[in-house]
Parts: C-alpha cells; sequence; structure tokens
C-alpha cells in the first residue's frame, strides 16, 4: 500500500492541494482523508482507499489514471452478486441495484484529478478542458477543483454531444442541416425517439390555428420546436432549471424559432391559460442523486402530480393536455397499475385518448440487463387528457 501521512485519518489536504476546492455534481461528501498517489498506484490498492474514503489526487499520467479507473469499474463489476440480484423479485432488484450502484459511484468518484483556475490540468497527457468545464462550469473560476475523472470523463462525453448535436428525423423539427438539437450537460437528451414520434402524430386537430401552446419541463426545447413545425403560433416553456433555460435558448436560437418561444424559468405553469399544454415529466417515481437523475426520477412524483393538478387552472376550456409516461415504474413495481388513471381523475381530468408505442432503445433489446423483462415490454404514450365535465361546470 502507497504510504503517507495523509493516508492515516488527517483531515487537511497536502499542503499543495489547500487551495483546492472540493467539487462534484453528485451528492457526495467531501473525502475527509487524503492522498497523493500516481503511476505505481493498483486498481486493488486504490478500491482499498476509496472504502476507506480516502480521496485519491492524482499526480500521475493522465491516460494511466483513465486505465486505472477502468481497472476499478471491472473489479467493482461483482459477477456473482448481478447473479443473486437476479433471483431477487424485479422490485427488490430495482433497490438493490440502487444501492448497489451508489455504493460503486461513491468509490469510483475518490480517484481525484486538480484543475486550476484556469481550468487547465497539469498533468502528463492530458487532455485540454477549458472548453468542456466552461460548458458545464460557466465563466473561469476563481478558485482552482478537485473533480472525480469519472465525472470530469462525463462532462467530455457531453461536450461531444452538444458540440456535434443529434439529428433527428427532418419533419420534427427542420429539413436538414437543421435538423439538429444539441443537449447541454444536466438537460435531458431525446435520444430516445419514440416519444417524440408520439408527439408527432398525436392528433391536434383544429387547436394549433393560431393557437399558444404551453412547454412544461422545456429541456433541450425540442418539444417547443415540434410544436411549431406543427403549427401552433407560438410556445410558453418553462422550466425550473436555469441550465435548461439556456439550452433550449441555445438550441431555438439555432433553429431560428426564439422569437416564436416565451421561455420562463419557474416551477411548471405560466400564470395564463392554453389550448395545448405538453409535460413529459420524469418516468420513475424515486430520488434523484444528482442533477443528471432529476431528469429520471421524480420523487413522491411530485413534477407528475403538480402537472396533473395544475392543468384544470390553465386549459382553456377546449383544450388539451398532453402528458408524455412510460408505464416501465408501473412494470418495476414503482407504481400500482391503477395509481395514473386515479390521480388524472382526482385532478379533474378525463382522458380523450392514449397513443402508446413500444421501447426502442438499447437496454429495451439487451438480455444482459438486470430488468430486461420489465424493459422489453415497455410502452411509452402519450395520454391526451381534458377537462372533466364536472369541472368545466363547475362555478
Amino acid at each position: 500500500m502507497v504510504k503517507s501521512a495523509y493516508a492515516c485519518g488527517l483531515p487537511t489536504r497536502p499542503p499543495a492541494f489547500e487551495p483546492y476546492q472540493w467539487s462534484s455534481e453528485s451528492p457526495l461528501e467531501s473525502p475527509q482523508t487524503w492522498l497523493v498517489v500516481g503511476d505505481d498506484l493498483s486498481a486493488d490498492q486504490a478500491i482499498s482507499l476509496a472504502k476507506m474514503g480516502v480521496g485519491m489526487i492524482w499526480q500521475g499520467d493522465f491516460h494511466n489514471a483513465r486505465q486505472l479507473l477502468i481497472a476499478m469499474s471491472k473489479r467493482l463489476a461483482n459477477k456473482r452478486q448481478a447473479a443473486q440480484l437476479l433471483k431477487k423479485p424485479i422490485l427488490e432488484r430495482f433497490h438493490i441495484h440502487r444501492l448497489h450502484q451508489s455504493q460503486r459511484l461513491n468509490m469510483l468518484s475518490k480517484l481525484l484529478i486538480p484543475v486550476d483556475e484556469t481550468y487547465k490540468i497539469h498533468l502528463q497527457r492530458a487532455p485540454e478542458v477549458r472548453q468542456v468545464l466552461s460548458h458545464v462550469w460557466g465563466p473561469l473560476a476563481q478558485q482552482a477543483k478537485l473533480i472525480s475523472l469519472r465525472e470530469l470523463l462525463g462532462f467530455i462525453g457531453a461536450f461531444e454531444w452538444f458540440k456535434n448535436g443529434l439529428d433527428l428525423k427532418e419533419d420534427f423539427i427542420a429539413p436538414a442541416p437543421l435538423n439538429k438539437i444539441h443537449p447541454a450537460y444536466g438537460v435531458f437528451s431525446p435520444l430516445r425517439g419514440e416519444y417524440l414520434s408520439l408527439i408527432h402524430q398525436a392528433p391536434i386537430d383544429d387547436l394549433a390555428q393560431d393557437a399558444i401552446a404551453f412547454d412544461i419541463g422545456v429541456g433541450t426545447g425540442v418539444i417547443s420546436a415540434m410544436l411549431l413545425r406543427r403549427g401552433f403560433s407560438h410556445v410558453v416553456a418553462t422550466d425550473s432549471e436555469e441550465r435548461a433555460i439556456e439550452c433550449a435558448r441555445d438550441n431555438l436560437n439555432r433553429l431560428e424559432l426564439a422569437d416564436k418561444v416565451t421561455l420562463l424559468q419557474c416551477d411548471l405553469f405560466p400564470p395564463s391559460k392554453a389550448n395545448l399544454i405538453v409535460c413529459n415529466p420524469p418516468w420513475l417515481p424515486g430520488k434523484a442523486r444528482s442533477n443528471i437523475e432529476k431528469a429520471i426520477f421524480d420523487e413522491n412524483s411530485h413534477m407528475l402530480k403538480g402537472f396533473l393538478n395544475g392543468l384544470k387552472n390553465h386549459l382553456e376550456p377546449q383544450g388539451v393536455g398532453w402528458l408524455i409516461m412510460s408505464d416501465l415504474a408501473e412494470k418495476l413495481g414503482l407504481r400500482a397499475g391503477h395509481e395514473l388513471r386515479q390521480w388524472i381523475a382526482n385532478a379533474g381530468l378525463e382522458v380523450v385518448q392514449v397513443i402508446h408505442t413500444k421501447a426502442r432503445h438499447a437496454k429495451a433489446m439487451d438480455k444482459t440487463d438486470p430488468f430486461y423483462e420489465a424493459r422489453s415490454q415497455e410502452l411509452t404514450s402519450l395520454w391526451r387528457l381534458k377537462l372533466a365535465k364536472t369541472t368545466q361546470t363547475a362555478p
């Protein structure tokens, strides 16, 4: 084992790294014990230190650090544990899997890269990351940072998606070469195209004739762009996250649609009414462990229930709400099969139509995925909702 006084429980960082600030997008606690490590550190040693909560400040070759992280990840992939997991009921399996993921993330996040206040990494063969970190963190920092290598690699990958953009079908938002959406880091990416197909095909009747639509939870702005392409004159789009608002603004500017969309940073609805209100909330009830997971997990179904309960105050009398949901939560046992329809009824709404499509993403085809039996049967649905007659006639 690498020997150092800083691996013996001392709370302070090594003197050279005292000015460096611990930084993480995930709600992980800062290490209280620190150790400077380099190319002679083995994966087994790194895992032992990580289990003790030691923050390992890398001072070797950057590419070697990447190889070490890969080796750690492989050792932490416990095949026996995975095999035992498959014997559990699917709901119990889900919670155990989430716990294992959290523990694994915590350990892999202990391998740290120093980044100075100009967003430069002073390591051999280190990449240039100024553009990457400016995209995630904004203007140059006032303080040097210690960032998990795992998180840094995630930033780099996300920035490539942002630069290159995602190609969408030409009739979704614009003809080529403008048929791209550029997802910013931390904003839900429209990689799963099946829900976009539902928005493209859902009946709008005469709703779009000079009408205004609301896009609740705007994300990248892709739904707003699609609604304009389908004939709506203006969209009011909201999101509680500043990153999403800026990402949507960037995409709408690229598409030359910014003057047709009003972007508001707020929770759920703007203070007015619309003929069509669309929401694609996170599909799984549960607590998000990071900002990225907020696009997947909706604790206590807060956004879903908020959207349903708010529709009656924001829909025009003959207006329609579109709720885009997957039934994966039901198939995993996270939500009872009848609950969604009950929440819709309790909110004073009626179901006009439900349009389904099968999941076509990679995990739905992957028989090695621990939730393959649920994912392979998953349906993504667009629920067309209107005000119940009792709601319309209520004083």
